[in-house]
């Protein structure tokens, strides 16, 4: 089976909608839905929205909460490790044969956390739908419901890039003032701020600047900024194109939104921090700045 050509990191619903019954193709749903429950904020799968709601024809179901995530691991999104991230690729159809398009129904940055794990790891040919499910419902596409199983995979060869990613050693080190590198905030600007937020201990890492992954998203299409609109967003960050960038938000999600921005900006160097607030604010040594 030849492999299909990806042009970009990034494909329209018009690609994907040309390329749907190619057979070297997997399109996945990576969708996570945060909801408000009367014990507090939580997060929840979601694949009864993909089973009922409808989904991308032929997509197949990617659980980022328990199955792209590392269970025993000290926070809810900690990034599994390759032997595990290559048997969960793999259940979904995954292999070095195929190219994969991955997609959610919030602002592409579940999508572009399943595209940051698989693509540290290694797997060379996988993309982002921009506008997600979003636009392809906008765009009047046909729809799917019900359970799509997975093909059966072949070999998955992995190689992982330690580099993508950045542990608190890292960050420690930037804060100090002895490592070169940018810190990025993907949280809301309140947040931010230090207004809101669902820490005991709210505000951002010292030194860091607030790149909201909303902010680099068209509010009316839900696709990501293009030329100028996403340079004026990735402004703040300061650098000259070649220093080191390290994304940072709650839990590492909404920070491969901006992290994935960046990189199709040109920034060549870009880690998410995969603990984030979530490790950083559970240490009272560790500064936050609030501006509130």
């Amino acid at each position: 089976m030849p492999a299909l050509d990806l042009l970009a990191d990034l494909v329209t619903t018009e690609w994907l909608a040309a390329h749907l019954d190619d057979p070297g193709l997997v399109v996945v749903d990576a969708s996570v839905l945060g909801v408000e429950t009367p014990a507090g904020f939580r997060w929840l799968s979601g694949l009864d929205e993909y089973l009922i709601a409808g989904h991308v024809p032929g997509a197949v179901f990617a659980d980022l909460l328990e199955e792209f995530s590392d269970p025993d691991g000290p926070y809810s999104f900690t990034r599994p490790a390759p032997a595990r991230l290559e048997r969960v690729a793999r259940e979904l159809g995954i292999d070095d044969d195929v190219a994969v398009v991955v997609y959610d129904t919030s602002l592409g940055h579940w999508a572009a956390r399943l595209w940051w794990l698989l693509t540290s790891a290694g797997v060379e040919r996988v993309a982002v739908l921009d506008g997600g499910l979003g636009r392809w419902r906008a765009d009047g596409r046909a729809l799917e419901t019900g359970f799509e199983p997975p093909r059966t995979a072949g070999a998955l060869t992995l190689s992982p890039n330690d580099a993508r990613w950045a542990e608190r050693e890292e960050v420690d080190a930037i804060v100090a003032g002895e490592a070169d590198a940018a810190l990025v905030c993907a949280l809301s600007a309140s947040d931010f701020r230090g207004e809101t937020g669902r820490r005991p201990r709210r505000g951002h890492i010292p030194g860091s600047v607030s790149v909201p992954v909303s902010s680099v998203v068209d509010r009316e299409s839900g696709t990501l900024l293009r030329g100028d609109a996403l340079e004026t967003r990735l402004a703040a960050v300061p650098t000259d194109g070649t220093r080191r960038i390290v994304v940072y938000c709650g839990g590492g999600i909404a920070a491969a939104g901006t992290a994935f921005a960046l990189r199709r900006a040109g920034h060549p160097d870009v880690a998410i921090y995969d603990g984030s607030l979530d490790e950083w604010a559970a240490d009272p040594r560790a500064p936050l700045v609030s501006l509130v």
